[in-house]
Order: structure tokens, then sequence, then C-alpha cells
């Protein structure tokens, strides 16, 4: 499979410079393995969940790691959490040595534990989704952006499918103990029923037969593994009583297709998700574009009581804002910007330096006298879009 740049490589390089150990956290196959090999092509390579590599960390790690030397690469390292306390004993007899150790690991908090207690000021910790549309033209609302996929198509289906299974019995059974893998699949695909819906724990409990504190764990774990996003409310006082619960994503466009049963352009254009599909697929977008830029992650949305909503609030520099509507629709109408604007204008009435008002879309059809019925709001295809929020350089 030919390699494609990504956004991110520039923030491990610097992060390789200036920390021993660089840690890199992401979903399964998202290509985290790939770029470190292609960007450090001397460093050792050992991946810790083959078991013959794990079975010899465990039985003699000191003589593992005289045997790998650095630079190396430990990937699916939360498999042997206990190696962290040898690489911090490493790291600390040479200090100043940077971009020795490279740790991958799928599942973000169990990798975060072992860094919290004994990596602390020694790495780094980036994280990494698969691709944008920045880094190929191929990735697509109906097959999203793992490189495999985007690779090979036509093998979507099949791939998705190995996909779940693998994550499902990996990844899950090591971030908490799910005995039912069956009842937590079908969890998975009611999840997925509900992309770009507020969340409503009970609303999913209940077709299941499982208690509430199950679904908030089982949660847990999907956005632990990156395979949901939680956008929560902005909760900025313009005078109104606000919703409180945040909307839910499947991370990737692709994954959420398959999981919804829609297998080609001919079905997304007619389902009933597409409208969901499309503003999931922009809010990924925008979280990979701030990660990959080295930014926090920070992205909201509004709805108040009254029925006033806007998908996407995006906080700027100083008081600055992004307000974000998203359209799947390939005509664009001038009712569409109003709740932008009336919005807006209650956020500089709130002491905002800026409030940028964006109707995102899927072509450019703008009928004329659009901008004087919704002044301010700039109506752009997705793609301007995504371009103008993404970090250059690759």
């Amino acid at each position: 499979m030919r390699y494609l740049a990504r956004q991110i490589e520039r923030q491990v390089a610097r992060a390789a410079k200036h920390f021993p150990a660089v840690i890199l956290t992401g979903p399964r196959r998202s290509g985290k393995t790939m770029m470190l090999r292609k960007l450090f092509p001397r460093a050792g390579y050992f991946l810790l969940e083959a078991p013959d590599v794990v079975a010899r960390v465990r039985s003699d790690p000191q003589g593992f790691l005289d045997a790998a030397g650095s630079p190396v690469i430990l990937d699916e390292v939360q498999n042997v959490p206990e190696i962290f306390a040898y690489v911090r004993a490493r790291i600390d007899r040479h200090a100043r040595r940077t971009g020795q150790w490279f740790l991958t690991g799928s599942q973000e908090a169990p990798l975060m534990g072992g860094v919290t207690e004994s990596m602390a000021g020694r790495a780094a910790v980036l994280q990494m989704y698969p691709l944008s549309t920045r880094e190929s033209e191929k990735v697509s609302m109906l097959r999203g952006g793992y490189p495999e996929v985007v690779a090979r198509p036509g093998a979507a289906g099949l791939w998705f499918s190995s996909y779940v299974q693998t994550y499902l019995e990996r990844d899950v059974r090591a971030v908490t103990a799910v005995r039912d893998l069956a009842t937590f699949r079908r969890f998975l695909a009611l999840v997925a029923s509900r992309h770009g819906q507020m969340l409503n724990k009970t609303d999913l409990a209940a077709p299941l037969g499982i208690s509430v504190p199950t679904v908030s764990q089982w949660l847990g774990v999907l956005e632990t593994t990156a395979q949901i996003l939680l956008v929560p409310p902005y909760f900025e006082n313009i005078g109104k009583r606000l919703v409180k619960s945040p909307r839910v994503y499947i991370t990737d466009s692709g994954l959420a297709c398959h999981l919804l049963g829609v297998n080609t352009a001919a079905e997304l254009e007619k389902s009933p998700f597409l409208g969901a599909i499309f503003e999931g697929f922009v809010a990924s977008e925008i979280i990979k574009a701030q990660v990959n830029n080295g930014e926090r992650k920070e992205l909201y949305f509004f709805r108040d009581e009254q029925g006033l909503e806007v998908d996407f609030v995006i906080p700027g520099r100083g008081r600055s804002l992004s307000l974000v509507e998203c359209k799947a629709t390939r005509t664009v109408t001038p009712d569409m910007a109003r709740p932008l604007f009336r919005l807006g204008e209650a956020m500089k009435t709130k002491g905002k330096e800026s409030v940028e008002l964006l109707l995102v879309h899927r072509a450019p059809v703008i009928p004329a006298g659009f901008g004087a019925l919704a002044p301010g709001v700039r109506a752009l295809d997705w793609r301007e879009f995504l371009a103008e929020r993404s970090p250059r350089g690759i």
C-alpha cells in the first residue's frame, strides 16, 4: 500500500527533537505504525501484540530492551504496561537523548494510565486519527478515512466487518470486562443509528435490556478507543436556558455507513441518515485539523430550549468564534442561514470580538439575494471549508 504523507508528521518530528519519548495514540489501523516507520527508518520495530514478543517482555524486560536497543518503535504498548517503568529508567540514565522511544497504543485510557505514572515529563503525547480529506482526495463520506479502505474501496464492506470483529475481540476486552460481546456489537450499531443526535442513555439502554450505568460504561469504551465523538453543548451564557446533553457521532463516516447498512453512493443519497452522516463527516474533519495542527480538540454545538440550533461552535483565538451550520443539500437557500445570523447577533451582544458565520454544504449552488437575506454569512462548499481549517505543508 502506497504511503500517504500525514499532516501530523510535523508535530511528531518536532516532539522527537525535544522529548526522549513520543507516545502516539489513536484508533486501530489509523496509520500510526506506518507513519512512524516512514519517519524514523533507522528505529527498530516490535509489535507488542504478538504472543512470543509479549512473553519475552514479561519474562525478561531488561533483556528485551537490551536486545531492542534504541531508537525503537514499540507498537501497541498498552498490552504490556509494565514496560513503562523500565523505559523510564533508561530515559533517566540518558536524559538528554531525544527521539529514542516511540510508543503507540490503540486504547488511550489504559495507555495514559501508564504514562501518568511512569513517563510524566519524559514523553510527548499525540493523538492520530484516520486520513483527512487534506491528506487524500479519496477520503469520502461513504468510505471514511481508514488508509486501507481508502487504498482499496472495493473491499470496504469486508474490511469494516473484520475491523469491527478485531475491535471487539481486542480493544473492547482490553479496556473493560465486557463479557457479552454480541450485545456490545448491537450496542455499537444502536449508537450508529443515533448518529448526530443528542445522547439519551435511557433510549440506548431500553432496547438492549441493559442498565443506564452499563450504557455509560460502554460509551466510555467507545470514546476511549476513539470510535465515537461526543460533541458537548456550548455553555456561553447568552441569557437562555440551554440543553446539557452532548451529541454523539461515529468518528469515521465510513464505519458509520457500514454500521447503518449504507453500502453505495446511491444508497447514501437516499438514506434518511444522509444529513447526519454529512454533519458527522465535517465534525470529524474539524477535529482532525485541530489535532494535526497541535491544537486542543474544541468543538461544540448550540441549542436552546426555544429551538434555536446551530450545528457547531468552534472557539478561536481570544474571544472569537466560528458558527457552522452543515447542510447535505445541493441547493442552499437563505432560510438555512437564519439560525446562524440570529445566534451570531446574540453572541456579538455578549462581547465576542468576532463571530464568523459559515454555512457548509455539498455544492456551490447559491441563489441570488442570499447575502442580503443573511448578512455576514458565508456559504462554502465543504471542501473549501475544510481546506481553510486544515494545516498546510504536506
